[in-house]
């Protein structure tokens, strides 16, 4: 069996801490996500960029070596994550992003429902960030997404008009092991909107639980109270 190669790949300058693999969304190429691949090889891990073929990102993940290795999805690549995942794809955890709900079509949302953040926005706006229409697919039905065996941080902006945040919430709520993430007056684009540093910030700290061998020990804490002098 072959396996394609990332369209994209960022990587750390010293030690490699994981491998992360993304799954474009509709009508999107890399550059979409050359600032969050670039901020994540920043703090040790290893980005790539699939264009909406979430076979093909397992596929590569199943043949490198550094652990822990997550697939990552963004609008219906988020769908299609969730798909491989729930036909029993095991990498070693997944991260999913504006979950879609309703799949009107394949036409990619307008870029003001995607981002309220001027940088995104402006890449959104170039012809080297998009790429034509393809197939979509929707969210696994529950007992699909129960079938999940691996554990799943989910962002989701609370102002999304593409894919409401409380129905998202539902969908999601299906999976076994799941973290969900509001991102606060946040839009379609979790990964790329204007929180996009508190979502990386908070993707590299699940990522360094999920490194520990067990995602829900914490590695950092709010201390209960200041010790007396």
């Amino acid at each position: 069996m072959t396996t394609s190669s990332p369209i994209a790949l960022w990587t750390p300058a010293a030690r490699v801490r994981g491998i992360l693999a993304v799954v474009a969304g509709r009508g999107e190429r890399a550059p979409v996500y050359e600032r969050f691949g670039r901020r994540l090889s920043a703090d040790g891990y290893t980005v790539a960029v699939f264009e909406a073929d979430a076979d093909a990102a397992a596929q590569w993940l199943a043949g490198v070596d550094e652990v822990p290795v997550v697939l990552i999805g963004s609008d219906t690549g988020a769908a299609a994550v969730l798909r491989v995942l729930s036909q029993g794809a095991t990498p070693d955890g997944a991260i999913v992003a504006g979950t879609p709900v309703d799949l009107d079509g394949v036409a990619q949302p307008a870029d003001a429902e995607r981002t309220a953040c001027p940088v995104h926005l402006g890449v959104l706006g170039t012809a080297e960030a998009r790429t034509s229409a393809v197939a979509v697919e929707q969210v696994p039905a529950a007992a699909d997404l129960a079938a999940i065996a691996v554990p799943v941080l989910a962002f989701h902006g609370s102002a999304d008009t593409v894919s409401p945040f409380a129905e998202a919430g539902a969908v999601l709520s299906a999976v076994p092991d799941i973290e969900l993430i509001e991102t606060v007056d946040g839009l379609h684009d979790a990964l790329n909107d204007q929180s996009h540093r508190s979502v990386a910030a908070s993707i590299v700290l699940w990522l360094e639980r999920l490194r520990s061998g067990d995602v829900h020990a914490p590695v950092v804490r709010l201390a209960a109270g200041v010790p007396a002098a």
